[in-house]
């Protein structure tokens, strides 16, 4: 899926807040609007092939005690991911502790937020 070549406007916001001179942000607005078309093809064939979210398994693991503690609670949470790439299938086991797995839902959050903000969806929309 092509997205739409960024408007002026915000190629302009873009550049503004590199700190280049207004003669240099005229420049380069020009330069981009003479080869948008281009810049577009060569960074859509430069763009990364990323596999894709197909399924998600989990499993929580604890370890009651051993032979030499008898009282130890030690969890695990096992993770099957499973992904597509072009047609290809893949599977990828993954096995954390649960403050790990709290921590890292935490900074996927926090990233999710992140990317509500205006400049990171100019960013994005600059991309596509």
């Amino acid at each position: 899926m092509k997205a739409p070549p960024i408007s002026e406007l915000d190629f302009q916001d873009s550049v503004f807040v590199l700190g280049f001179s207004e003669e240099l942000n005229k420049l380069l607005l020009q330069l981009y609007l003479d080869n948008r078309k281009e810049i577009r093809t060569i960074l859509n064939e430069l763009a990364p092939r990323l596999p894709s979210y197909h399924s998600l398994e989990w499993r929580l693991d604890v370890q009651l005690a051993s032979r030499s503690l008898r009282q130890q609670m030690k969890p695990a949470v096992t993770i099957k991911l499973h992904l597509d790439q072009s047609g290809d299938h893949s599977t990828h086991c993954l096995q954390t502790d649960p403050a790990t797995l709290l921590h890292l839902v935490q900074q996927l959050e926090q990233a999710l937020e992140e990317m509500k903000t205006n400049h990171c969806r100019r960013v994005v929309r600059s991309i596509k």
